[in-house]
């Protein structure tokens, strides 16, 4: 059987692949993007779907400002609505170390073009009159806001393909090796394809695929633990969370404009990438509207009318890999999120793109490289949402 070729094969078809082969695609480049089951189907589809710059790693905010420019030319980029909405994010905690911090981060985060506003007090309840009494501080991030994750990797799949990339569905992929001047890629049915350069972007899998090339790196699976209510009349405009170093705390929750609420956080459940399956656990939907209920009294009457969850990856220090490898010139990896993916995605895309393309980035990237993994045995650790 003759290979399928292009200049670059990107693997996995989620918000990292699908974004990467769309800015691929603008820049002339020929790509194949594959991917195991269904474009978006994994942790970027099943996600809080939050566009949340505050609150991440500093060594993230040049992405992530690059991700919000990709967002907010979707729709026209697209041709077609990911139901991106600019609603603003807000960040509240309980506790007065987190108030502080709340000060210091929005000292920080502006050297690198993120402006936050903080309310402490009275402030807070005076802007946000339903918040529980237990709030002592906000945060509030009025650029940020939320979109579909069930919409956007396709999307930008089906933009790819229109600029002429190959977006090839329910291709597993079993083998990856170097080749001459390229790379030799092969799917569980036997079929091969080959590129000068790879890009690896296969989520709680990814660590297979790296491995062969001797990275192997400490992913662990996890799922996120997601619940939509019924519609109520649209009063949440921005999208919430808790800031604490208290799992069960750490809830978030988004209205969308047609009245459900969608519910996220606290701790992770099962997930097993063999099975590519993942629960939610009962027990923590319960202990979810508990938190509810203390951060918004007003949701209690609300019903819980689906669940839901995903398969995501997780690396010890919630860092991503993002970059070029340490062994073989012309591959490329983004993968290991941490829960903390979805909105970054445009920038990492647009980064690997130019990265690949022209061989360098204005973006640093020195935080992300998979060597830091180098010494350290491929163990799972017990890792968290974030």
């Amino acid at each position: 059987m003759t290979a399928r070729e292009a200049d670059v094969i990107v693997i996995g078809g989620g918000i990292m692949g699908a974004t990467t082969a769309f800015f691929l695609s603008r820049r002339g480049r020929s790509v194949l993007l594959l991917e195991r089951g269904q474009t978006g189907q994994q942790a970027s589809g099943v996600n809080f779907g939050g566009i949340r710059r505050q609150g991440r790693a500093l060594s993230q905010l040049a992405m992530a400002n690059r991700a919000l420019a990709t967002w907010r030319h979707a729709a026209e980029w697209l041709g077609e609505d990911i139901e991106f909405l600019p609603s603003g994010h807000t960040r509240v905690c309980y506790h007065p170390h987190d108030a502080a911090y709340f000060e210091t981060y929005a000292k920080e985060a502006r050297a690198f073009d993120l402006e936050l506003e903080v309310l402490q007090g009275e402030a807070v309840f005076r802007r946000f009159p339903f918040l529980g009494r237990e709030v002592l501080a906000a945060s509030i991030s009025p650029l940020d806001g939320h979109a579909n994750p069930r919409l956007a990797a396709p999307a930008f799949g089906r933009a790819a393909a229109r600029m002429g990339a190959q977006v090839l569905e329910n291709v597993e992929i079993v083998r990856v090796e170097k080749e001459g001047g390229g790379f030799r890629v092969e799917s569980a049915d036997g079929v091969v394809y080959r590129a000068a350069q790879l890009v690896i972007c296969a989520g709680a899998w990814a660590d297979r695929l790296s491995a062969q090339f001797g990275e192997p790196v400490p992913l662990a699976a996890r799922g996120p633990q997601m619940a939509v209510t019924e519609p109520v009349p649209y009063v949440f405009r921005s999208s919430m969370g808790v800031y604490t170093s208290i799992k069960e705390e750490s809830v978030y929750f988004r209205q969308i404009p047609r009245g459900n609420i969608v519910l996220g956080g606290g701790p992770a459940g099962p997930a097993d990438a063999d099975t590519q399956r993942a629960s939610v656990l009962p027990l923590n939907t319960v202990r979810q509207l508990a938190q509810f209920r203390r951060l918004v009294p007003a949701l209690a009457p609300l019903h819980v009318i689906r669940v839901w969850s995903g398969v995501e990856s997780y690396l010890p220090d919630s860092e991503p890999v993002i970059g070029p490898s340490s062994k073989q010139p012309g591959l490329f990896y983004a993968f290991g999120f941490s829960g903390s993916g979805f909105q970054i995605g445009p920038g990492v895309g647009e980064t690997l793109a130019e990265l690949v393309d022209t061989g360098s980035t204005s973006i640093p990237l020195e935080a992300f490289s998979i060597s830091r993994f180098a010494a350290q045995p491929a163990v799972p650790s017990e890792c968290g949402t974030s």
